[in-house]
């Protein structure tokens, strides 16, 4: 009998799959969730309304009032569209599906989100990596050149940035925009870590409406609190969004994930004060950090922190029993 593995793509087969790490028994950190849960009464409150959902019938309305409420949230502009995925990384493929044109390429700074050159290698799309400097910034000699050379039809700037955490200059984000949009090619703002930022493109893109015509701007609601649900949301120029949409999959987003979300925002102020308490004590532990012979913690706006440290192999092995020494330095500094 012959295989019927002879019919996936060899580079498929050579592919690994996105690893879950198994987190029994440790603290959890690994996915840059919220570690929040819901308050008792809002568990109950939330429970009672999903009981009440009809889980029998298609996604319908609901899902019109979600991105009425997501559009209010995120003060889209009226000339926006906004559509749904399940989580943005179904979003992000979808981009690459939309623009899998002849020669069409994706361009996105490296180190960064792994999904944006995933998704190019899936479609068959070339992917473009340009290194940041070795402080994590943008180059922009190496990003404009690689931009005028390769024109690729999507470039991704996450902002703040995964992993590093860090919000890039606005004025070198904007050249990337303009060297983009000379020859018709999309910016894709990924804003997946909003929820603990002080600054959003949203406020360049409705200030500057026509700079940013070429604009996507992309969230998750991960971050804001609901990993579970798997809901991202994108926006930009409607004809552009509408052309997008056309590729989501019918129903993607399931009615008690589209309730979750109604109920979430609902309560924003729980999540917002949540996103408070974890930015205070990011900046309690980018301190302490500094305070460890040999650290070299970079700012952050996200709720991770990148940390140069003197052996990053030694960082990995795992700690002596009762307590390896790492730790008792990190527990003083933290107690300084």
């Amino acid at each position: 009998m012959t295989s019927p593995l002879k019919f996936i793509r060899q580079d498929v087969q050579s592919m690994h799959a996105y690893a879950i790490q198994d987190s029994k028994g440790f603290i959890k950190l690994d996915a840059m969730e919220n570690p929040f849960a819901l308050p008792a009464e809002m568990q109950t409150a939330l429970g009672e309304r999903l009981g009440k959902v009809a889980i029998n019938r298609y996604p319908g309305s609901r899902i019109e009032d979600l991105k009425t409420a997501l559009c209010s949230y995120a003060q889209v502009p009226v000339s926006h569209g906004l559509m749904l995925g399940n989580g943005s990384d179904e979003l992000i493929s979808l981009l690459a599906m939309a623009c899998d044109v002849q020669n069409a390429k994706i361009l996105a700074p490296l180190p960064g989100f792994v999904m944006y050159a995933m998704s190019a290698q899936l479609q068959g799309l070339q992917f473009i990596g340009v290194d940041l400097t070795k402080d994590f910034e943008l180059d922009e000699a190496a990003m404009l050149a690689a931009i005028a050379q390769e024109k690729p039809a999507i470039t991704y700037l996450a902002y703040p940035n995964n992993p590093t955490a860090n919000l890039w200059d606005a004025a070198i984000i904007r050249k990337i925009i303009a060297a983009c949009a000379a020859y018709g090619g999309m910016v894709v703002m990924d804003e997946a870590y909003q929820p603990f930022s002080p600054s959003s493109w949203m406020d360049e893109i409705k200030a500057h409406p026509a700079e940013n015509a070429n604009v996507l701007l992309m969230r998750t609601m991960s971050k804001f609190g609901l990993a579970g649900v798997r809901l991202g949301y994108m926006t930009g120029p409607e004809a552009l969004i509408n052309e997008i949409d056309k590729l989501r999959p019918p129903y993607n987003i399931s009615v008690l994930n589209a309730e979750c979300a109604l109920f979430a925002l609902e309560n924003s102020e729980q999540f917002k004060a949540q996103a408070g308490m974890i930015t205070a004590q990011r900046a309690m532990l980018l301190e302490a950090l500094t305070k460890i012979p040999g650290f070299k913690p970079f700012p952050s706006q996200a709720n991770m922190i990148l940390v140069r440290v003197p052996d990053s192999d030694a960082m990995f092995r795992p700690a002596q029993s009762p307590r390896h020494p790492r730790e008792k330095r990190l527990e003083d500094a933290c107690s300084a």
